[in-house]
């Protein structure tokens, strides 16, 4: 199928208005004017859209940090000459308000990061509460919400709670195979984007040449800056209509979240194993890292998970990396109960630390 193909552009331009505003009643990121980017390249590529577009040489970036991808982002904002602040949290947790307030109040910052879930930690951040604390304390801080591993199992409401740039990838909650960065960007960002005193440090990640793509496929046009992965937006396609169209709705997809994520910690807990985050609060609803028991590591765990065909992965924070692993439990093995995938695993589990 080509891109340019009239069996194509529709189906493209209905990828941006259900990531914007779908029908039955149903956002996936609850916004009416947010302007979505579907560009071929991971999660990863979110950040150097942030990065190159947001942000010019020489200005400040706050970033909380709860794990690997805290480390990360900071590491993409500096490569673009940023001057990036870390709040980092003990292992397990997410930065406290009272401080992310602290460090608004020291300095002007252009924009605050915040990963919504550390997939290295399975650490959830509160943010709503973020959010609160920017508009009170420093509102014209852009906010942006790494939503990786939390886009479609956390709740996320871009415009009441105030959010500029949401970042995201295809293969978590969003249910398609990787391969598309996505995002949507708030009318604020865009007028910063605008105002830039120079060009966007990047030629692919560039907004001035995405821009005008996703404009036309919405009109229903086809532009060309770069070729779309066709059979990626297809697949997207039918995601975002199984989640804003179909039933479970988006609230009752989050609600199976959180009683999945409750089944599997209990389990856990009764195994009397003990996850990485420290307080339930921190606790992503659509993964969980727990650590081994002592004297385990992960050759006395993992291949007997994959013999009963479950893939877990390993640790990635890297103070942690061999004390500790991983589950996934969102999209389609949460919101289809009758596959038994939450079962199988944990049925799994029992067998190896009951």
């Amino acid at each position: 199928m080509s891109h340019v193909s009239p069996d194509f552009i529709p189906v493209f331009g209905d990828c941006i208005r259900m990531i914007r505003q779908a029908v039955a009643d149903s956002e996936v990121l609850f916004t009416t004017n947010g302007q979505p980017i579907l560009v071929a390249g991971s999660g990863t590529l979110g950040w150097d859209q942030v990065a190159s577009n947001l942000i010019e040489a020489g200005e400040e970036a706050l970033v909380l940090n709860s794990g690997y991808f805290g480390d990360s982002f900071a590491a993409c904002l500096e490569t673009y000459g940023a001057k990036v602040t870390e709040l980092k949290a003990d292992i397990g947790a997410a930065p406290a308000f009272v401080d992310i307030e602290a460090a608004l109040k020291s300095k002007p910052f252009k924009l605050i990061t915040i990963t919504h879930v550390d997939t290295s930690t399975g650490v959830l951040s509160d943010a709503k509460g973020i959010c609160d604390v920017v508009k009170r304390v420093s509102p014209n801080t852009l906010v942006i919400l790494d939503g990786v591993c939390s886009v479609a199992s956390e709740e996320i409401r871009f415009d009441d709670w105030g959010i500029d740039v949401v970042l995201t990838a295809t293969q978590k909650g969003l249910g398609t195979p990787p391969g598309l960065s996505v995002l949507c960007v708030s009318q604020k960002a865009l007028k910063v984007f605008e105002e830039r005193r120079s060009p966007p440090s990047s030629y692919y990640a560039s907004w001035k040449r995405w821009l005008p793509i996703m404009k036309a496929y919405e009109s229903g046009a086809a532009q060309y800056f770069a070729t779309p992965p066709v059979n990626l937006i297809y697949a997207f396609n039918a995601s975002l209509k199984a989640i804003t169209k179909s039933a479970p709705s988006l609230e009752e997809r989050f609600k199976l979240h959180k009683e999945a994520s409750q089944k599997l910690k209990k389990a856990l807990e009764d195994l009397g194993l003990r996850q990485v985050p420290s307080h339930p609060a921190f606790a992503a609803n659509g993964m969980t890292a727990v650590y081994y028991p002592d004297g385990l590591v992960a050759s006395d765990v993992l291949p007997k998970l994959n013999k009963d065909e479950i893939v877990v992965a390993g640790g990635l924070h890297k103070d942690i990396r061999d004390r500790y692993f991983r589950i996934g439990h969102m999209g389609l093995s949460v919101v289809d109960p009758s596959r038994g995938d939450l079962d199988r695993v944990i049925k799994s589990l029992q067998s190896i630390f009951g």
